[in-house]
Order: C-alpha cells, then structure tokens, then sequence
C-alpha cells in the first residue's frame, strides 16, 4: 500500500520482491478504469487490490485521502468532510498516506479530530526523506491508530521498497479491508543501504515534477478530469461538496 504505476515491469518486481499484494491506486483515475487494470494485472501470484488517492479541498490545501473498498466512486476536489462522509456510507477502509508532508497530507490535528474516521496512518513511505517518517510515525503513535509502510511508487523501480505484513491472509480485497478495519496486528518493514535511499531521493525528485509542470498541465492544458466532480460520470452526486 500504494503504488500508482502498473505494468508487466512492475508486476515482475513486485513478485521477485517476495510480495503477495499491491494496493493500486493512480492519481486522477476513475475508479472503474482502475479496477479493470488491477483485475488485467492480478494472478494467482499476486493479487492487486484497485483503491483511489482522493484529493480533497483546493490545490492549496489539499488532504490526500487513501479509500480501499469502494463500491462506487468518490472524485476528487471535495471537501474534505464530503470524502470522509461518502467512504463511510460504503463501509471502505480509509488510510491516511504520508501525513503532514508538504501541504498535501492530513495532520496530526485532522486525525485527532477524527478518531473513527481513519483505520491506518502510513508510518513509513519510500518517497519520504528520513524526517518526514520520523513525523509519520509520530502521528500515528500520538493518534493511536495503527500503522502501514509503503513503496508510494510513481516510478517502478521502487516497487518493493516498503511493505506491510499482517499476521492473516489477504486473498481479496475484502480480506484486505477487513484486516485493515479491524486492526489486524501487522509489521512495517522497508529495506535499507544506499540504493534504497537513492530510490527514496528519485521518488521525491519526482514530487518536484508533480507540484510544477505537472500541475500546471492539470490546470490549464488538460481540461475537466475524469475525477472531477463535475464530471457527467458523477452525474451531479458530490455538487454540494465541489470545491471547484
């Protein structure tokens, strides 16, 4: 839990790395696409599990919201007490990934203030410099709620960096669900030495890309995304809560 990038490269690391699921869930994606990639990709071997990265509020305060189990979708560019009201009604795991990093991420405040709300903070993130864990960990121990490790690979040579175990199988999305509502005991683990670092460092180079040029791609050359709320597929549902 997560990555955003996959193909058959990625598939192949991911199974070389000795990991048994991936949690995809690519930025501005519909959830229907997103599933139909992640069904093409899985096997006996590896299971991919589909799940979105919601952004709620503005770019300029963003809260990223990581929703497993969805039924139906959630776009992105709503408040952030509408994406928390609409992962409820589905009953889906919701996880807090990267928390205070940057100004895309909850903070220690948002989990607080939402005890029910969240099933997991992410204690460890491949993309993260080392400081930004030590925070991570921090907001999940001050909170009290359980911890997730990720690769949150953009690129696919990171795929593997991190991962979480849980003292059950997961076979399935909904045994994934469930291990992460019920707070099935789990170990956080990451590998270590200089390549590992140096993927870090890729990985938040590529943040570099995504708050510039890609950002402005998404605002003036791309159009109405797929995950926007105003978007026909949405037909209407998230308006009252549209930040956009």
């Amino acid at each position: 839990m997560h990555v955003k990038v996959l193909d058959e490269r990625v598939v192949r690391r991911a199974k070389a790395c000795g990991l048994d699921a991936l949690v995809y869930a690519p930025h501005f994606t519909r959830l229907p696409a997103i599933r139909e990639r992640a069904a093409r990709f899985s096997d006996d071997e590896l299971l991919v599990v589909p799940a979105r990265e919601v952004f709620t509020g503005p770019w300029h305060d963003r809260r990223h919201l990581l929703a497993i189990g969805l039924d139906s979708p959630v776009p992105d560019f709503v408040t952030f007490e509408g994406a928390l009201a609409a992962f409820d009604r589905q009953n889906a795991a919701v996880l807090v990934p990267h928390p205070e990093m940057l100004n895309v991420s909850c903070t220690r405040d948002d989990v607080a203030a939402h005890p029910e709300a969240f099933d997991a903070v992410e204690t460890y993130n491949a993309k993260c410099l080392p400081h930004q864990n030590r925070r991570c960990r921090a907001v999940a121990r001050e909170t009290g709620r359980p911890g997730f490790g990720s690769s949150y690979a953009h690129l696919p040579g990171t795929v593997g960096e991190a991962w979480t175990t849980f003292e059950r199988s997961v076979d399935s999305t909904a045994d994934l669900v469930d291990a992460l509502r019920t707070g099935t005991p789990r170990r956080v683990a990451h590998r270590d030495g200089v390549g590992h670092r140096l993927r870090g460092l890729a990985e938040f180079a590529h943040l570099g890309y995504e708050n510039t040029w890609g950002k402005v791609d998404r605002i003036f050359l791309s159009g109405t995304e797929p995950t926007h709320p105003s978007h026909i597929a949405y037909d209407g549902r998230f308006d009252d809560v549209t930040v956009y």
